[in-house]
């Protein structure tokens, strides 16, 4: 069966679900020639008692725009987390959550999923772009950083507006450049 990547990027107001909530969910489904095939965006209601993290709620501070824009119409999590897991199951072929790091994206996606939805599709397949750039640049992982990785990677213009979906967009833009380097390098075969 195909795979479907699906970048996923999150913002949240806090580094863990839980005790901290996520704010807006993006999500871009893409096939695996790198073409586009939907997305889907919510901006969500804090969690019950939880709080924004000090540290994060100082950073918001600093991005005006991107705050106003994952607070516009929030959205409960009972009502969103539902949606975007039949969103996942509603893609062709298996979908594999693609992120940079997947550490964060993944962990708050995955836990909202199980919270609200009951389980996630996306089962435990996350890969992780920042491991992937640290392959292909041979050097260390925290050399891994967007700054040291070569324009032509990117496909489109790197604006990272801190709006979920339209990170994930450009972060699957970014993993399909760093496929091609991969396979364009003789790695391991294309599955098409």
């Amino acid at each position: 069966m195909r795979e479907t990547y699906i970048s996923v990027d999150i913002e949240a107001d806090g580094p863990i679900p839980g005790p901290h909530s996520m704010l807006s969910l993006g999500a871009v489904a893409f096939d695996e020639a790198g073409t586009e095939l939907d997305a889907f965006s919510a901006n969500l209601m804090t969690l019950d008692g939880a709080v924004g993290h000090p540290d994060t709620m100082a950073w918001w501070q600093t991005q005006p725009a991107a705050w106003a824009a994952c607070r516009h119409e929030p959205e409960s999590p009972t009502t969103a987390l539902p949606r975007f897991a039949a969103w996942l199951k509603g893609q062709p072929g298996r979908p594999v959550c693609v992120g940079y790091p997947v550490a964060f994206d993944f962990m708050f996606a995955h836990w909202y999923l199980h919270r609200f939805a009951g389980h996630s599709p996306l089962s435990h397949s996350a890969l992780d772009m920042k491991t992937m750039a640290m392959c292909l640049l041979g050097g260390r992982f925290r050399d891994a950083t967007k700054r040291h990785m070569p324009r032509h990677w990117f496909g489109i213009e790197a604006t990272h507006s801190h709006v979920a979906v339209d990170d994930a967009r450009e972060q699957g833009h970014l993993f399909f450049g760093m496929l091609r380097a991969l396979r364009s390098a003789g790695h391991p075969r294309d599955p098409r």
